[in-house]
């Protein structure tokens, strides 16, 4: 009996061992998620601060107005942050069909008594909140599609099998943001989703036949509009309408050069006084690289790429099928939205039109981002014996 306990009591300290080496390792991955998106939620205030207060102004509102407002909604996605990262895996896979209906019911209803502006109907407005529908769905689409597919993991070789969760959800989201339209928001939920099923147990030749398909029709759509056409195309030749469809880009390449290496120094951005469209949204890293030179853009740029690295780890390091399968998703979406915003401001992507993932005004694309953070820590943060298989 005495010789039992004596094997026993070295199996439970290494056990013990084991333990806290995982504990340290899965704090050091969310200190590694945490650290790159603080610094981009500081470096936005500070970029909001700057470039919408000359609309403030001209709105005749408090230059501070929507400084203000980006500071309340960041504090919502701090709590929304909170709560998903304390929040198990499992009850994010039961939450993610209702989140998934709820998101279907907004942007069903925002076609319906939505606001357009800017030739799009994409907000409801119900007095002074205005929420964007798509930006949700961004998120509830990767979950119930990671919840899907890592249901059917054995049985995805099989045609029906793959197309049923393919069709749920990223085909009807697809389809009513396509309706408002926004292209742009269009694609990104595709380019989660792609990431979510090449990472899946899918067929390869199946998921490239959606991305295929998915392409085209994105094509038709864009072509379906020579306004949204001349835009998505503008890059290619940004001299041809430099007053017209060129005119934003330009602008930003103006305000890019103008910083120089080190720039014009914050707060005294030229661009902000009416010359850059959307300064404070789709456009303000042109305000950063003005205000804050080359060396500012690429401490952006270096702090997506760490939160890459951080997101890819902890996907590599999920043992749970739908965890592993969440945050590649969530990562590929805010990289890639990321990329193609900065892509699209400094002329080498086309124009699209998606926010900087939390440097942009937008309080449902901050909340939206913020949450998705949370739920990568929620991944990171879980055992390996409490994962479910």
């Amino acid at each position: 009996m005495a010789a039992r306990s004596a094997a026993v009591l070295p199996a439970a300290r290494a056990e013990v061992r084991l333990t806290e080496a995982r504990s340290r390792r899965s704090s050091r991955t969310i200190a590694f998620v945490l650290i790159p998106v603080g610094l981009l939620l500081v470096i936005g205030l500070g970029a909001v601060l700057s470039a919408s207060s000359v609309l403030a102004i001209r709105e005749g509102v408090d230059n501070l107005y929507y400084f203000k407002r980006q500071i309340m909604w960041m504090g919502a996605g701090m709590v929304a942050l909170i709560v998903a990262a304390l929040t198990s895996l499992r009850v994010l896979r039961k939450l993610a069909f209702p989140a998934f209906v709820v998101s279907v019911a907004l942007l069903v209803a925002t076609l319906v008594v939505g606001t357009r502006a800017y030739g799009s109907t994409r907000w409801l407005i119900a007095g002074p909140i205005s929420i964007q529908a798509s930006e949700l769905a961004k998120l509830t689409t990767i979950l119930f599609l990671a919840t899907l597919v890592s249901r059917k993991e054995t049985s995805m070789h099989r045609i029906r099998d793959f197309m049923w969760p393919v069709a749920i959800s990223v085909g009807v989201v697809g389809v009513l943001v396509i309706l408002q339209p926004d292209l742009g928001t269009a694609l990104m939920i595709s380019f989660g989703s792609f990431a979510v099923l090449v990472a899946s147990a899918a067929p390869f030749g199946y998921v490239m036949a959606g991305a295929l398909f998915g392409t085209g029709a994105a094509v038709i759509a864009a072509a379906s509009s020579p306004y949204r056409w001349a835009r998505i195309t503008s890059f290619l030749d940004l001299g041809g309408d430099p007053l017209g469809a060129g005119y934003q880009v330009v602008q930003s390449l103006v305000a890019l050069g103008t910083g120089g290496m080190w720039g014009v120094g914050l707060g005294a951005s030229r661009a902000r006084w009416s010359f850059l469209p959307n300064a404070h949204t789709d456009f303000i890293f042109s305000i950063i690289g003005e205000e804050t030179g080359l060396a500012g853009s690429l401490i952006v740029v270096g702090l997506f790429v760490a939160f890459t690295v951080a997101g890819t780890m902890v996907a590599l390091r999920a043992s749970d099928r739908f965890g592993r399968l969440v945050a590649i998703g969530i990562t590929t979406w805010l990289v890639v939205q990321a990329l193609v915003n900065i892509g699209g401001v400094t002329g080498v992507l086309p124009i699209t039109g998606v926010p900087l993932p939390f440097v942009s005004i937008g309080g449902s694309a901050l909340l939206t981002e913020m949450a998705a953070v949370g739920i990568l820590v929620s991944v990171a943060r879980t055992k390996p014996e409490s994962r479910t298989a």
